[in-house]
């Protein structure tokens, strides 16, 4: 039996997250996914044509539909319906949840909506009966570092040393963790 989870909502006061649509690929497209310094820190490539960002919009909405990914969630503004990014957590464990990314357009960014779309998952999992909230960033992301501990997080640990499929370069993760 397939678990249908596209009535997944969650609301701030400016922003609600939900699963993608496939109309919305042009706004996603042209808010964030075609942007250089939105990819920056994340592990996926700016998207080059229209074309390309219909083909990522379908890859979006079957990676959304699987059960583990429940929460993977585009972000939408209430007040115009345009999709500006996506935001997601899973359950590592019981009652041990991460988010899984965090990205918004470089028009939208510094609004305080990371900061509502952290908060709101913070609240969601301690719904779902969360112990810890871990949360990480890329060393040099000072963006997402100021966010997660603007909210509660604190220092963990640091990650062995990566490698960025796409570009080679290595990284180091800064680890936090939230406990409720």
């Amino acid at each position: 039996m397939v678990t249908d989870y596209s009535d997944v909502k969650l609301e701030t006061k400016d922003l609600i997250l939900k699963k993608a649509e496939f109309e919305d690929w042009k706004t996603i497209y042209y808010n964030l996914w075609r942007h250089k310094e939105s990819a920056k820190y994340m592990l996926w490539q700016p998207t080059e044509t229209d074309e390309d960002a219909k083909d990522r919009m379908k890859r979006t909405i079957a990676f959304e539909e699987k059960p583990e990914n429940k929460y993977a969630l585009f972000v939408y503004l209430k007040k115009t319906g345009e999709a500006i990014g996506f935001a997601g957590m899973r359950e590592l464990e019981p009652g041990i949840y991460e988010e899984t990314g965090i990205a918004l357009g470089p028009e939208f960014v510094q609004k305080g909506y990371g900061r509502q779309i952290l908060t709101t998952l913070l609240e969601e999992a301690g719904k779902l009966g969360a112990k810890e909230f871990h949360a990480c960033n890329r060393i040099g992301n000072a963006a997402s570092r100021v966010l997660q501990l603007s909210c509660g997080f604190v220092f963990d640990s640091l990650s062995e040393e990566k490698t960025d499929p796409r570009t080679g370069e290595t990284y180091v993760l800064e680890n936090h963790i939230y406990r409720y």
